[in-house]
């Protein structure tokens, strides 16, 4: 008697129903970080602007305004997207130009554009979303499997590796000279990682972790060259080393403050609305920008932490879970970049907030007040979405 072979699963490109899950997700992150950004804001928009829903009503603002470019990247079919995504690089590399130019200095960086009274745009958050849509295309036209040293040196380093580290190289030294070091590795890692799952042979792995490992060295040295990151990493390595925060009315300060709020919370934490580190002790407009994730453990403690970190622990999961079944190599290669660079980014974030890496400035997708973040968050996930509906069927 002879079995009949198990059917395989079909590749169809018929659209479908998206992941509910990461639809879940992105809804209640969404609503969650309005409401945590009132709270934390509420003491600032009270007493400097008089209205207390100020910062949340802008927020609610941003997600209305990134709903529009969301749903388009939702029901336009992400082939035909990736297709423009040379366009939309090249657009974003000339405005990461004339920001450097014309951009508004603020505490000696420049990274964004005033026009007149209209909300303020930071090109090198829409960096990140425009560089994995370029890759996701450049990486998916070339084959990574090689029998011998020398094709893979003629053709895997001279025409893929050395070219993508030249793309890449051009957009993260136009960043870091802003300077934003936080988007950069956030940028570079993203965009090493996906050129990682674009091959499976040998000499293709090496060239990655080559890649990766030269990252390492030079954001050290891009760290240690400005006197701010460099006081940063010294107060980091100082409650490393000791548990204690050095200078903390100085360098240390903001630090300092964090630990004190996240100390006195405990398990349960203060109960929501109970922050005390959000009147004025966070360093200027922290408590609902950089330092929301403090906030938020100070009120609801260790088990409001631990669900968000779940959160994004199952957002990776899922996100994962969509590249691996997804129609084509562009499918594959866009859903990993979007869920490595908003999961790294959400990490960084809450790892800085508890002093387990130095503080970078990194914004926690949906809990960081931003016009520019929440936006190009909104585009990717739905971008995300619209490749789960293409996945293949089990």
């Amino acid at each position: 008697m002879t079995r009949k072979p198990k059917s395989k699963r079909k590749a169809s490109s018929k659209a479908h129903a998206p992941d509910k899950s990461v639809l879940f997700f992105t809804i209640a992150m969404a609503i969650f970080g309005v409401v945590m950004i009132y709270d934390a804001s509420v003491y600032k928009a009270s007493q400097e602007l008089g209205n207390q829903f100020y910062f949340a009503q802008l927020q609610l603002l941003w997600l209305v305004l990134g709903i529009v470019p969301a749903l388009i990247f939702y029901f336009v079919d992400y082939r035909k997207l990736l297709k423009g995504s040379f366009l939309f690089l090249l657009g974003i590399v000339i405005l990461l130009i004339l920001v450097l130019i014309v951009g508004e200095a603020t505490n000696g960086s420049k990274r964004w554009f005033q026009i007149g009274s209209l909300p303020q745009i930071q090109p090198a958050e829409f960096a990140k979303l425009a560089v994995i849509m370029y890759f996701s295309t450049w990486l998916s036209k070339r084959e990574h499997n090689y029998t011998k040293f020398e094709d893979a040196f003629k053709k895997g380093f001279l025409k893929s590796l050395a070219g993508f580290v030249a793309i890449l190289g051009s957009v993260a030294l136009l960043i870091l000279l802003e300077p934003d070091l936080g988007t950069t590795m956030i940028i570079c890692v993203t965009a090493v990682l996906m050129f990682f799952v674009s091959g499976k042979d040998r000499a293709h792995t090496v060239g990655s972790l080559g890649v990766l490992l030269l990252t390492i060295p030079l954001g050290i040295i891009a760290a240690i060259l400005e006197p701010y990151r460099l006081s940063r990493i010294q107060t980091y390595f100082n409650l490393v080393l000791t548990g204690e925060v050095s200078d903390p009315q100085g360098t240390g300060y903001q630090m300092q403050q964090i630990l004190i709020g996240i100390g006195s919370s405990g398990f349960w934490g203060k109960g929501f609305g109970q922050s005390r580190q959000r009147f004025g002790y966070l360093v200027e407009n922290t408590a609902f920008t950089d330092s929301t994730f403090a906030v938020l453990l100070e009120e609801l403690g260790l088990w409001g932490g631990a669900l968000i970190v779940f959160s994004w622990i199952f957002f990776l999961l899922r996100g994962f879970r969509i590249a691996l079944h997804s129609v084509d190599k562009q499918g594959k290669l866009l859903a990993t970049g979007i869920t490595i660079w908003l999961t790294c980014q959400a990490f960084l974030n809450m790892a800085a907030n508890v002093g387990l890496v130095p503080l970078t400035g990194i914004p926690l997708p949906f809990l960081t007040y931003g016009g520019s973040s929440t936006i190009v968050t909104m585009m990717a996930l739905g971008l995300l979405l619209n490749v789960s509906r293409y996945t293949q069927d089990a």
